[in-house]
């Protein structure tokens, strides 16, 4: 499993898991349909991909106006800490 989808953060960033699923599946789409990457491969699968752009705010969806909806650098910001923190061999 993507350890980025077992927390609630990237489905906060989105703003619902409706958003989330849809956001996801567009751009799966796009991937299949021959669009290159926002972030290196790496041997990472299509969804894997997608959630790293996400998680990095390379991708959000449109509000009506056509605006982009993408996670402020607050919000990234604190994901990254939250990561850095987590990755320290604990004392």
């Amino acid at each position: 499993m993507i350890e980025a989808l077992k927390s609630e953060e990237i489905v906060d960033l989105i703003g619902g898991r409706f958003k989330l699923c849809a956001l996801i599946q567009k751009r799966l789409v796009q991937l299949l349909d021959g669009e290159r990457p926002l972030v290196e491969r790496d041997g990472r699968s299509d969804l894997e991909l997608v959630i790293e752009e996400i998680r990095l705010g390379k991708i959000g969806l449109a509000d009506e106006s056509g605006e982009l909806l993408a996670p402020s650098q607050e919000q990234l910001d604190a994901i990254e800490a939250r990561e850095a923190a987590a990755a320290l061999p604990e004392a």
